[in-house]
């Protein structure tokens, strides 16, 4: 498909992250663009903002008469959308070109240096770092993002066409829609078994996606994944690695070191050993762009975050709000050993918003323990995204299996009341469905109280 002949885009599920920076893209090249949403949200505000008109009525009589011309439209559309969608059978009834967004990010992409980043976890948060070195370096790029980076303030990024900054998605096999020039992977942690159904079924398409790496491109893993490629790590035998850690006033600093050479006295702000890998791998991958190691390392040290990745909402001296993505097991303890290490001794409320029913049902042991690390546990309802309910598997059956008598089971009309009774030194909000929505509400509150 060449985009040249494509004047309109019609974007079905235009408020997730991934699609709304693709239809910014769009826009920016002068297309007509235009999308379907189920429910009205920020990232949809902004972009009816920017003259791109979203409808939330899954209604074929909503589609303009510009956009029914297969000749000259293309629809992109979301895995999360499901297959008896009226619009989407629409399209597909009447001969549109009719894409995933992962197959347009590959045709965007293919003639670019493409950096590509996978893993079950860390993502966005390096994805974020590589595009704020490259552009912080000098090099033109178009960033891809699955998250709004505060040093950009937006999850798309056009400082030049000639490299591209991508997530690539495991969810529904997306990435294997890729070819970059240089790619990592973070991690290959069990998730997304309702699709992969085994952990090994989700190892075999990672190594599908390195695979598409190009010839004579590079590949950079973290040190001990079943992959072959560069390896970084903390305090390893690890291609780039960090070294003397040491924390001043919030910020790390730390020994650098790279195959070629070692860079001293780096600073990164990001709290969590899991953001300083993140960081590390961002660094490897912008060393191919040709950018010089000091310089990276003096960008590193600028970079100022992520929305809802370990995002500070209030930091006094007697209290401190965070916000996170936090979604697995994984990236929970992640979160936990974060705060225990900036705030130690700190009593710590944590409220987490399981995501997905099959998600919960399959690691629900591990949820529990993860969980169990905080002082004090509110679980909130089971955020179902694209999922219908399994019969037994809610938040109670996750409240039973936590090992912590400081447990409960809360709404978000209950939040705010009790979060001022917990009292605690440290609250943190966790979850990938709409608690995101709620954090400005606490803050205000929060705010307020003090």
């Amino acid at each position: 498909m060449n985009l040249k002949d494509i004047d309109n885009v019609f974007f079905i599920g235009i408020g997730g992250i991934g699609m709304s920076a693709l239809a910014r893209y769009f826009k920016y090249v002068d297309k007509n663009v235009m999308g379907y949403d189920k429910a009205q949200s920020p990232i949809t505000d902004e972009l009816i903002e920017s003259e791109i008109f979203v409808h939330f009525k899954d209604e074929v009589y909503l589609i303009p008469d510009l956009f029914k011309n297969p000749e000259n439209t293309l629809v992109v559309y979301t895995p999360a959308v499901p297959d008896s969608h009226s619009q989407l059978q629409y399209f597909k009834r009447n001969g549109f070109e009719v894409k995933k967004r992962s197959e347009v990010l590959g045709i965007i992409t293919k003639d670019t240096f493409c950096f590509a980043v996978a893993g079950t976890h860390g993502k966005t948060t390096t994805s974020c770092i590589l595009a704020h070195l490259l552009k912080e370096t000098g090099t033109p790029l178009v960033a891809f993002l699955g998250g709004i980076s505060e040093d950009f303030n937006s999850n798309f990024v056009l400082e030049g066409t000639s490299h591209a900054v991508v997530e690539a998605d495991e969810f529904d096999r997306s990435f294997l829609q890729l070819s970059p020039n240089v790619a990592c992977v973070t991690s290959m942690d069990a998730d997304h078994l309702d699709i992969y159904g085994t952990k090994e079924e989700l190892h075999k398409s990672f190594q599908e996606f390195v695979a598409k790496v190009k010839p004579g491109g590079q590949l950079f893993v973290r040190n001990g994944l079943p992959l072959n490629g560069y390896t970084y790590g903390i305090d390893d035998n690890s291609d780039y690695r960090i070294e003397n850690i040491s924390i001043e006033r919030g910020t790390y600093i730390f020994d650098l070191i790279t195959p070629a050479e070692v860079v001293r006295q780096v600073r990164f702000n990001k709290p969590g050993r899991h953001n300083l890998l993140n960081g590390l791998a961002a660094f490897a991958m912008a060393m191919q762009a040709g950018s010089p190691p000091h310089r990276l390392a003096e960008a590193l040290g600028t970079f100022k975050g992520v929305q809802r990745r370990f995002s500070y909402q209030i930091k006094k001296s007697d209290f401190v709000f965070i916000d996170d993505y936090a979604h697995h097991p994984t990236e929970i303890i992640a979160v936990y050993d974060a705060i225990r290490e900036m705030h130690p001794g700190e009593e710590v409320t944590a409220i987490f918003q399981p995501h997905l029913f099959s998600r919960t049902q399959d690691f629900g042991d591990d949820f529990a323990k993860s969980l169990s690390k905080f002082d004090i546990i509110f679980l909130l309802e089971i955020y179902p995204a694209r999922e219908e309910p399994i019969q037994g598997i809610t938040s109670k059956w996750l409240l039973d299996k936590i090992e912590n008598p400081r447990k409960k089971l809360i709404s978000k009309s209950e939040l705010i009341d009790e979060i001022k009774q917990s009292k605690t030194g440290v609250l943190v909000t966790m979850g990938a469905g709409d608690i995101g929505l709620e954090v400005s509400k606490i803050k205000k509150e929060l705010a307020y109280a003090s």
